[in-house]
C-alpha cells in the first residue's frame, strides 16, 4: 500500500498535470484522478526522477546534423535556410533508447506514444479499457475524463504502465515478441523498429518517419507529431564500393498525415479526428542534387594519378581523334598473324615492325587504321589489319570555382564535365548545380545544367576535354525551398527564365494527392528589407483548373520558402461505430443514410448487447456534442430508425457494461463468486454456472437473500428458503426460483461435515499408542480405554496434552509480551527517585537483561500444553471436569515416571536431583547449591509435572510458602533472575517473561 507521503506526492503531480480543459470538462475528484494515474498498480510506484512530464501530447523535434554535409556550405546561411536556434537535447529520447536496450520486454515511452499517435483508435480503446477496469474496482469514472495528457504523462514516467500497454499492443497485433527481442539487441531499435512502425499502416511497411519516431533518427515533440526524418548522409570514409544512397524523406500519398492532436473533450474517435492541426514543417531541407557527389573515393584516386591507366570499358567510334598517350592494339591476320600494342608517343608517332614509324596523332581512328593497314601491306603479303584503342590517354583538366577540391586533375580523354565534377568532389554548398562552364582558353565551349541529368537522365552533348581545359563552377543562383505536400521536398536552384511556381513544383516531382492547392504559402524575402508572407491567390477546391493556371503564372524569387499545405487530415463524410460491435471503426457516409444501414442484424453485434444505444452527434456549425438514445431491438426490427449525419458516432455497449446485473453464490459449490445475471436466470442455473454442488452441500434448503428499492428512496432486503436440491434436480415444480439483480444464494454445509476424519494421537505409556479417530463430543477417558489404558510404567501426573488452539493463543500472548518489553520507555524501567547521574549505567544493565530475556522468549516456541489432572485409575476421574473433550489434532503424551526433580535458574548448580519422597522445594534448592547473587528469591516458583505453576501469590493466606511445598517426581523449581530497575511495572513485565520462557521446561521433561 502506498504511504501517505506517496499519496500526497502523486496528488501534487496530478494537480500540476491536469489541463484547464480537463478540469473544466471532467471535474474529477482528486481521489478518482489518483486512481486513474494509479492504473495497474502505479500508485505504489514512485515516478522516475530523471524523466520529465511532457507538457502536451508528444511530437518530434528535429535535430540538425553537427557534421557538415557534402554539397552544402559548412559556413554561412543560404537565403532559403530558416533561422536556427540552439535548443537543449531532449533527455526523454535518450532515456527511451536506454530503456529499449535494457528492458526488451517493454517498449519505450516514445515508441508507445508514436504508435498511439499513428493509430488514434488505440487511444480511444485504451482509455475505455482503463475506465472499465476502474469501474470494476469500484471507482466511477468516465473514459472522457481521462485526457491525453494524463495518459501520455504516465506512459513517460511509469515502467509498469509501459509494460502493460506493450502487452495490450501485442494482443492487438501492433507488436510481436520477435520485435521486442530485436529491440533489446539492436542499437536504437534496429531493424525491429521498422517492423514496429509498419504495423497498423495501410501497407504494413515502415516509413522513415516511423523509424525516426522509434529512436533511429529523431525524437518526439511534446505535441505528438512525428517530424520529417532527414536523410542520413554518407561520409568520406565510407567503403570504396559503397554506393548506397542516404535514407531520404519521401512524401507518399499513402502515408498517414502528420498532425498535432489536441486533447479532445470526449473520448470519441470523431472528436479526435476533428481535434487535429496540420503542423508547420520544422525539419531542415537539404539542397537537391547534393547526394550525387557523396562518393569521394573516385576523386581521391584521380588526384593520386590513377586516371593515367584508366582502362577502356566502352567502344569507341571511328571519329575518335588519336593523341599522345593512347594505347593502340594492331591485330594482323592473313599472310601473318600477330597482335601488337603500340603507345602513341609524345611526337604523335607509333613504331610498326618492318614499316618504321607512322604519324597518327590528330587523326580519326578510322583514318589511322587505313594508314596502318597500307603501311603493313607493303611488308606482308595478303595481310589484313584492324586497329582498336585499348587504353585511353589522360588529359590535364582544371576544375575551379565553388567545388570541394579545386585543382588540376588527370582524367580520361573521354571524360565529361560530370566526371570532372565527381573527381573534384562536387560543388560546395555555395556552388551552382544549374550552371557549369567548360572553357578552352578564353573560349566558352558549353554550359552544363546538371538538373537535366539529375531530373530527366538526359546528358548534354558534352564536348570532350582537351589538355588545359577548365571547368568553372560559379556561385549558385536564385534558390527556393519547397516543402509540404510535394513528392520531393528540397531546396532547388532556379535558372533565369524558369522562375514560375509551376516549373519549381515540376522540379520537385509535382504535388502529392494530398496537396491542397488552395493553401500554398510563400515565406519571401523583400530584398535587403524584411521577410514577408505571401499567400497564393487561388480559386479554391471548386476549380482545380484555375488553380493550376494561378500556379503557372506565379513568379518565385530568390529566397522563397514555399509550403504546400495538405488537405484536411480526416474524411468529412464518415461515421464512426464503436463499442459492443463486431467491426468497430470508420464507415463511409452517404446521403440518406440511416441507422439501420449500419446496424442491420444481431450478426453485426457481439453477444448480449445492451437494449439501449446512443448516437453522439456533432451538431453544426460549432460541432458541439449531443447524444441521441435509441433502442437496439427496435432498430434491428426496422422501428425507431434515425437519420445519420457526418461525424456521428454510433455506440452500442454490452449488457454487462451498462449497470451490469450480477448475482452471487456462496457456500458449498465448486466456484463460489459473483456472476453476470443472464436474462431469466434461476437458482438452478446459477448453481450449474458455479460448477455444481460439493459433496458437503446441504441439498434440502438454501438461503436466497434478495434486495429491492422501496418507494425509490431506500433499500429493503428479504431472505427466502429455497429447496435447492429439488430445484437443481427438477423434481419439485416451483422450486426453481427466478433471480433478481443483486441476489445472494447461500448453499449450506451438512451438519458435522468438518468433523469427519478427526483424529487424536496417543504417545508414550499407553497400551496401544497410535492415531485414533473419535466422534464429536468424545472425551479423553473413552479414547484411553480404546487404547488399552495406561501401562504400569506410566506417570499420569506428568501427562502432556498439546492442542493447536492453545498453541495459537499462547503465541499471540507471547508476541504481545515481547512487544510490551520492546516498546516500553526508559521512564517505565527506572524508579522515579533514581538520580540522573545513575540512570545511564542502569539503563545499560536493563538493556542487557532485556536482550537476554527476549532471546529466550523468541528461541523457545510455544508448546500449546493443556494442564491435565488425571490418574492411572481412569474410573476415578471419568465424567469429571478433568475428563476433557478432545479436538482435532490433539496429541497426548504419557511419560514414564521421571524419578527426579529439576532445579534451574539462578542457582549455583542447575541440575536434576533424584526424587526423595516428602522433601520440600527448599530441600532441593539447598542440594543444588542454593541461589546465586543475581537470584530473585521472593519470586521463586515451582512448575508441577502436569504444567500447573505454584508461585508466592498462587496460594491462600494460610497455604505454605513456595519453598515449603512438597514436590513430586518431574516437578521443576525455577529461580528467576533479579530484575534490574526499581519500576514496579518493569519488574512485573520481566517476571512474567521469565515465567513464560520456563513453562516449556516441563513439557521437555515429559519426553525424557
Amino acid at each position: 500500500m502506498p504511504t501517505l507521503f506517496t499519496f500526497f506526492t502523486i496528488r501534487k503531480k496530478i494537480r500540476s498535470s491536469v489541463t484547464p480543459e480537463a478540469e473544466h470538462l471532467g471535474k474529477l475528484p482528486r481521489l478518482a484522478l489518483a486512481t486513474v494515474l494509479g492504473f495497474v498498480g502505479m500508485l505504489a510506484q514512485p515516478a522516475h526522477a530523471q524523466e520529465e512530464l511532457p507538457a502536451s501530447s508528444p511530437q518530434s523535434t528535429s535535430q540538425s546534423s553537427s557534421s557538415p554535409e557534402l554539397g552544402t556550405s559548412s559556413s554561412g546561411l543560404g537565403a532559403t535556410d530558416a533561422p536556427q536556434s540552439d535548443s537543449p537535447q531532449d533527455d526523454r529520447s535518450r532515456l527511451s533508447n536506454a530503456e529499449s536496450l535494457v528492458a526488451p520486454a517493454s517498449l519505450s515511452s516514445d515508441q508507445i506514444i508514436h504508435i498511439l499517435q499513428q493509430n488514434p483508435d488505440l487511444v480511444v480503446e485504451l482509455k475505455s479499457q482503463v475506465a472499465d477496469r476502474l469501474q470494476q474496482q469500484g471507482t466511477p469514472i468516465d473514459a472522457n475524463d481521462i485526457s491525453d495528457q494524463m495518459l501520455y504523462s504516465q506512459i513517460a514516467t511509469n515502467s509498469d504502465l509501459r509494460s502493460n500497454i506493450t502487452t495490450f499492443l501485442r494482443a492487438r497485433g501492433y507488436v510481436s515478441q520477435d520485435d521486442l527481442q530485436s529491440l533489446g539487441s539492436s542499437p536504437s531499435g534496429g531493424p525491429a523498429a521498422a517492423g514496429l512502425a509498419g504495423r497498423g499502416t495501410t501497407a504494413g511497411v515502415a516509413d522513415p518517419d516511423k523509424l525516426a519516431a522509434l529512436g533511429l533518427s529523431s525524437s518526439l515533440r511534446g505535441d505528438g507529431s512525428a517530424d520529417t526524418i532527414r536523410s542520413i548522409r554518407s561520409t568520406g570514409n565510407a567503403p570504396d564500393n559503397d554506393q548506397t544512397r542516404g535514407r531520404e524523406a519521401v512524401n507518399a500519398s499513402t502515408d498517414a498525415p502528420k498532425v498535432l492532436r489536441q486533447p479532445a473533450p470526449y473520448n470519441l474517435q470523431s472528436m479526435r479526428d476533428l481535434y487535429t492541426q496540420v503542423p508547420e514543417q520544422t525539419a531542415s531541407l537539404k539542397r537537391f542534387g547534393s547526394d550525387v557527389f557523396v562518393n569521394r573515393d573516385v576523386s581521391a584516386a584521380s588526384r593520386n594519378g590513377a586516371g593515367r591507366d584508366t582502362p577502356l570499358d566502352v567502344p569507341l567510334g571511328p571519329d575518335y581523334v588519336l593523341g599522345a598517350g593512347d594505347t593502340l592494339t594492331v591485330n594482323m591476320w592473313g599472310g601473318v598473324t600477330q597482335s601488337l600494342n603500340r603507345v602513341v608517343d609524345r611526337d604523335g608517332r607509333i613504331l610498326l615492325p618492318d614499316a618504321g614509324s607512322l604519324d597518327v596523332s590528330g587523326l580519326p581512328l578510322q583514318r589511322a587504321q587505313s594508314l596502318i593497314e597500307d603501311a603493313l601491306k607493303k611488308q606482308y603479303r595478303d595481310v589484313k589489319v584492324t586497329v582498336t584503342v585499348s587504353r585511353l590517354r589522360t588529359v590535364r583538366v582544371y576544375v575551379v570555382g565553388d567545388v570541394q577540391r579545386p585543382g588540376g586533375y588527370d582524367i580520361s580523354s573521354l571524360a565529361t564535365p560530370l566526371s570532372a565534377l565527381f573527381a573534384a568532389g562536387g560543388p560546395t554548398g555555395a556552388g551552382s548545380l544549374r550552371v557549369a562552364r567548360h572553357l578552352r582558353g578564353e573560349k566558352l565551349v558549353e554550359d552544363i545544367d546538371l538538373y537535366d541529368f539529375l531530373l530527366h537522365g538526359v546528358r548534354s552533348k558534352d564536348a570532350h576535354f582537351e589538355s588545359g581545359d577548365t571547368l568553372l563552377v560559379p556561385p549558385a543562383g536564385a534558390q527556393v525551398a519547397v516543402s509540404g505536400a510535394i513528392r520531393r521536398p528540397a531546396i532547388y536552384e532556379v535558372k533565369p527564365g524558369e522562375t514560375t511556381l509551376d516549373a519549381v513544383i515540376d522540379d520537385a516531382g509535382g504535388f502529392t494527392a494530398a496537396a491542397s492547392l488552395a493553401n500554398i504559402t510563400i515565406e519571401r524575402i523583400d530584398a535587403n528589407r524584411q521577410r514577408e508572407t505571401v499567400t497564393l491567390k487561388t480559386s479554391g477546391i471548386e476549380n482545380a483548373a484555375a488553380d493550376h493556371v494561378a500556379i503557372a503564372e506565379f513568379q518565385v524569387k530568390d529566397g522563397d520558402r514555399i509550403r504546400v499545405a495538405q488537405i484536411l487530415p480526416y474524411s468529412q463524410r464518415a461515421i464512426y461505430l464503436e463499442g459492443h460491435v463486431l467491426r468497430p471503426g470508420r464507415r463511409s457516409f452517404t446521403e440518406g443514410m440511416r441507422l439501420s444501414d449500419v446496424l442491420r442484424s444481431y450478426q453485426d453485434l457481439l453477444p448480449e448487447p445492451a437494449s439501449n444505444g446512443e448516437i453522439i452527434r456533432l451538431v453544426p456549425p460549432d460541432l458541439h456534442a449531443e447524444t441521441i438514445n435509441f433502442s437496439v431491438p427496435d432498430v434491428l426490427i426496422g422501428n425507431g430508425n434515425v437519420d445519420l449525419q457526418p461525424f456521428d458516432t454510433i455506440r452500442v455497449l454490452g449488457r454487462y457494461q451498462v449497470d451490469a446485473p450480477k448475482v452471487t453464490i456462496q457456500g458449498e459449490v465448486l466456484r463460489p463468486t459473483s456472476y453476470p445475471m443472464s436474462k431469466g436466470m434461476t437458482v438452478a442455473q446459477l448453481v450449474r454456472m458455479a460448477g455444481g454442488f460439493k459433496r458437503d452441500a446441504l441439498l434440502a434448503t438454501a438461503d436466497l437473500t434478495s434486495y429491492g428499492v422501496l418507494n425509490g428512496d431506500r433499500v429493503t432486503g428479504s431472505i427466502a428458503t429455497v429447496h435447492i436440491g429439488a430445484a437443481v434436480a427438477g423434481t419439485e415444480p416451483g422450486a426453481d426460483v427466478p433471480l433478481k439483480p443483486g441476489d445472494i444464494l447461500t448453499i449450506h454445509q451438512i451438519t458435522g461435515w468438518n468433523e469427519i476424519g478427526q483424529s487424536v494421537r496417543l504417545e508414550g505409556q499407553v497400551a496401544y499408542p497410535g492415531t485414533y479417530g473419535f466422534r464429536e463430543g468424545e472425551r479423553l477417558s473413552s479414547v484411553l480405554r480404546r487404547a488399552g489404558g495406561l501401562r504400569e510404567t506410566a506417570y499420569p501426573a506428568g501427562a502432556v496434552l498439546v492442542r493447536d488452539q492453545v498453541r495459537e493463543l499462547e503465541q499471540k500472548s507471547r508476541e504481545e509480551l515481547i512487544r510490551q518489553i520492546e516498546t516500553s520507555s526508559a521512564s517505565a524501567r527506572l524508579a522515579p527517585n533514581l538520580g540522573s547521574g545513575d540512570s545511564g549505567a542502569t539503563l545499560k544493565l536493563i538493556q542487557a537483561q532485556q536482550d537476554q530475556v527476549l532471546a529466550r522468549l523468541k528461541s523457545e516456541p510455544p508448546t500449546g500444553r493443556l494442564v491435565l489432572h488425571i490418574t492411572a485409575d481412569i474410573s476415578s476421574w471419568e465424567s469429571t471436569p478433568a475428563d476433557i473433550e478432545l479436538r482435532q489434532g490433539d496429541v497426548l503424551t504419557i511419560p514414564k515416571r521421571p524419578g527426579f526433580v529439576l532445579v534451574t535458574g539462578q542457582v549455583y548448580n542447575a541440575t536434576a536431583l533424584t526424587f526423595t519422597p516428602g522433601k520440600t522445594a527448599a530441600w532441593y534448592l539447598q542440594h543444588a547449591g542454593g541461589t546465586s547473587d543475581t537470584a530473585n528469591r521472593k519470586d521463586i516458583f515451582v512448575v508441577r509435572a502436569n504444567g500447573s505453576v505454584i508461585g508466592r501469590h498462587s496460594g491462600g493466606l494460610f497455604d505454605p510458602a513456595v519453598l515449603a511445598t512438597k514436590l513430586d517426581p518431574g516437578d521443576v523449581v525455577v529461580v528467576p533472575q533479579k530484575v534490574i530497575g526499581a519500576s514496579l511495572f518493569w519488574r512485573n513485565l520481566l517476571t512474567a517473561a521469565q515465567l513464560a520462557s520456563s513453562i516449556a521446561i516441563t513439557a521437555a521433561v515429559a519426553n525424557l
